[in-house]
């Protein structure tokens, strides 16, 4: 009987894989709370504060192995400090989707669920799936990013303090809501300062928004947002393009079954930057304005269609965006009036 294998062992399966060229990779799940951190190393357990000293700690710890590779999940941001961390140590990270990892315990029978369980769920995890390295975000991309974020908070505040004024009959509550709303006025503009700061000083951030903003129906902060909620725009394929904003429609059919199909996954906020987009292109782009009215012409639903024409639209964007990476560099021309123009077909 061949001796079984311990669950931080990796044994290659493909020869031609970039990490049988160097030493065996060693998975060390890390399961992430906002207090502290459950990390499963070569069969044993140990727990470090979420904070500066703990996750120096904890890097320490994982330097000392040769070929590390941790693993850990997307969890809301708490998992930001920490990868940052690592990737400034140069220890390989991978943040991995929760419910991919779930689903694989689940698989195995697993239904208990504790801190040291979910760590060694991700050791076994990276073992048996050997997810790609997390690549670092540049300065420029987590600005944009925090800055981004801001400004889609601040645009909510600013829509349920209106919604709320209109329910208010006092003057002071009133006088209260209209100073609220001046202020998030001013806070909304100044983001946008700091946004046209950030373009001007990354040519190719500015670059980038500007051909996504030349699309007609596109907005200069729809393209920010995309950019910042989906920053592999530009490198991915048509299918990734749709999968990653979740708009790819899955098929569910199983025996004598016909589901219909239906989007799912991917990123939620990709989907509400490109929702008004789509809907201004279904009027001001020619191209998009007929596809729309074709889908609805064959008794498509409204939303159907209009999920039609998101994914199309998104894709394009990909493809203006890998256009622009292969032009050659041109030189600094002085701000022009843009023309919009439609989606090519």
């Amino acid at each position: 009987m061949p001796k079984a294998e311990s669950e931080h062992t990796y044994r290659p399966r493909n020869p031609s894989h970039p990490m049988t060229k160097n030493t065996v990779p060693v998975y060390i799940g890390v399961d992430i709370a906002k207090a502290t951190l459950q990390m499963h190393l070569l069969g044993a357990q140990f727990e470090f504060a979420n904070t500066p000293a703990g996750r120096a700690k904890m890097c320490e710890k994982v330097r000392r192995v040769p070929g590390a590779r941790v693993v850990c999940e997307a969890t809301g941001g708490y998992e930001q400090a920490l990868v940052a961390d690592l990737h400034q140590a140069k220890i390989p990270v991978s943040v991995v989707n929760p419910a991919r990892v779930r689903a694989a315990a689940q698989a195995k029978g697993q239904r208990a669920k504790s801190d040291p369980i979910d760590a060694r769920g991700l050791t076994d995890y990276g073992a048996r799936y050997q997810p790609a390295p997390t690549p670092p975000r540049s300065k420029m991309q987590l600005e944009l990013a925090a800055l981004v974020q801001w400004l889609k908070q601040l645009i909510n505040a600013q829509a349920v303090a209106k919604a709320q004024a209109e329910h208010h009959g006092a003057p002071f509550v009133l006088q209260q809501h209209a100073e609220l709303l001046t202020h998030y006025q001013a806070q909304i503009k100044a983001v946008e300062a700091k946004l046209e700061a950030l373009q001007e000083r990354d040519r190719t951030l500015q670059q980038r928004v500007q051909r996504l903003d030349a699309i007609a129906g596109v907005g200069a902060r729809t393209a920010l947002l995309l950019l910042a909620y989906l920053p592999e725009l530009g490198s991915l394929n048509r299918r990734q393009a749709a999968a990653l904003s979740g708009l790819a429609p899955w098929t569910r059919e199983s025996g004598t079954m016909k589901g219909k199909r239906c989007i799912g996954g991917g990123r939620a906020d990709v989907r509400v930057a490109l929702y008004m987009s789509a809907l201004s292109a279904t009027r001001c782009n020619p191209i998009l304005k007929a596809f729309y009215q074709g889908l609805i012409s064959r008794n498509k639903p409204g939303k159907v269609a209009l999920t039609a024409v998101m994914r199309k639209l998104v894709i394009h964007m990909n493809n203006e965006l890998k256009k622009l990476a292969a032009e050659p560099p041109a030189e600094e021309k002085k701000k022009t009036t843009k023309t919009k123009y439609s989606v090519a077909k």
